[in-house]
């Protein structure tokens, strides 16, 4: 039998028919006629005597989440903006940002005029590593943005004292860890704010959607005027044909709603969330267990998690590999052999193209604020390190059935065994 690569024209180890991603649920078709036929598209639309979905999902995901309160928001990018504003954030502020995550971890914080301080990764989690946050504090900083990576939950008990120690709020991105927990609570009912996107390749999907949680009444308030050009919802009776939206004068905001369509889906969504998680951790335990046996280690998790969310798996390559064949050509390997795309880490955000504040010319203040918010001034070796090493897919891959999963360790083995024909 022929045991040579499929990049190098072998045979494929694997023709599955992988799962897709997003899944609609049975709800979701008739929620969304329901949306089309109900005069009312957006919380901004009148009132028609019923409760908004979008209302109903705030209280859904608020209670999902262990918090008080939930304001749906229109993207996770401006979930976290909106959330760095209500916590008193702006204009030359410092605000501490993981180096290694999705562009938006940076560009929420000068979308407000602030200013990213990019700090290094814990180099087990690639979670923000807490010795390295406290060392970047300043009298400029105020908060602290921490990012759930991946499938980890960052050290919330290190971060929470820091954060407490020095009186800065603490803002958890739960952009990749809806249904993650801490100690028994959900991750984002920790820090003072907790932030999720719901983007198309998200755990909880609406294709483009956002929600700020939280349990500090003031917060909410701020957030809520942030999001809907400085209204809030009524908290008294509304009559048919009305505004439920009320302008209060108080703060101005921009538009940021979420809508009554994406509002829907989620509903539909959040049924399905806990299930899919429930396999999605059986098959990535099943897998850890498979590729430990080759030599490789899979992305940990801090001490006090008490329930991981699998956003991508992440698995890092031995040292050994690594000298024989880099990185991105073992994952195009992988990808040949499977069929699905294996990829490695983002790219850290001081070496990003996404990450770029010289090419727009709104940050163009002065001169100043453009050295400061220059990206390349950061060192970031542990980000560095995990982006030359790891090797990552997506989560709908872990809702195929356990001898798919298989698979994808025979896949590993294979091309461990071919590794120099990997580096040609």
């Amino acid at each position: 039998m022929d045991s040579s690569l499929a990049i190098s024209g072998g045979p494929r180890l694997s023709n599955r028919e992988w799962p897709r991603w997003p899944q609609p649920g049975d709800r979701a078709l008739k929620s969304l006629e329901d949306v089309l036929t109900s005069g009312r598209w957006t919380i901004s639309c009148a009132y028609q005597g019923r409760d908004s979905y979008e209302r109903q999902f705030a209280s859904a995901f608020a209670d999902y989440c262990g918090s008080a309160m939930c304001v749906p928001i229109s993207t996770g990018t401006a979930s976290l903006a909106i959330a760095l504003e209500a916590c008193g954030v702006g204009a030359g502020d410092e605000v501490i940002v993981p180096g290694l995550s999705w562009v938006a971890s940076a560009s929420a914080v000068l979308g407000i005029n602030a200013v990213p301080v990019l700090v290094d990764v814990d180099p087990a989690t690639y979670c923000l590593d807490p010795a390295a946050t406290e060392a970047a504090i300043t009298e400029r900083t105020r908060a602290i943005t921490v990012v759930h990576a991946y499938s980890a939950v960052a050290d919330l008990d290190a971060l929470l004292d820091i954060a407490r120690r020095h009186g800065l709020p603490l803002i958890e991105d739960c952009a990749h860890a809806h249904g993650a927990g801490f100690r028994g609570r959900p991750v984002g009912a920790h820090g003072a704010a907790g932030v999720f996107s719901m983007q198309g390749s998200k755990l909880l999907t609406c294709g483009e959607g956002g929600a700020l949680v939280t349990d500090d009444a003031d917060v909410a308030l701020r957030a809520e005027h942030l999001r809907a050009d400085g209204r809030v919802v009524r908290r008294g009776p509304v009559g048919v044909g009305e505004m439920e939206l009320e302008e209060t004068g108080r703060m101005m905001g921009s538009n940021a709603c979420l809508s009554e369509f994406h509002a829907a889906v989620l509903l539909d969504q959040l049924e399905l969330l806990d299930g899919q998680n429930a396999r999605r951790t059986r098959a990535a335990d099943h897998l850890t267990d498979r590729l430990s046996e080759l030599g490789m280690t899979a992305q940990a998790t801090a001490p006090g998690t008490t329930a991981r969310a699998y956003y991508r798996y992440l698995v890092r390559l031995p040292d050994e590999v690594l000298a024989v064949a880099p990185v991105e050509r073992f994952a195009h390997a992988l990808t040949a052999e499977l069929g699905f795309a294996v990829t490695q880490t983002h790219r850290p955000l001081n070496d990003n193209p996404l990450n770029r504040p010289s090419s727009r010319r709104r940050f163009a203040t002065d001169a100043r604020y453009l050295e400061r918010v220059d990206p390349s001034r950061f060192d970031l070796p542990a980000a560095k390190r995990a982006h030359e090493s790891v090797v990552s897919f997506s989560h709908e891959v872990l809702l195929a059935p356990l001898d798919a999963i298989d698979d994808i360790a025979r896949a590993f083995r294979k091309v461990l065994d071919n590794v120099r024909e990997v580096s040609r």
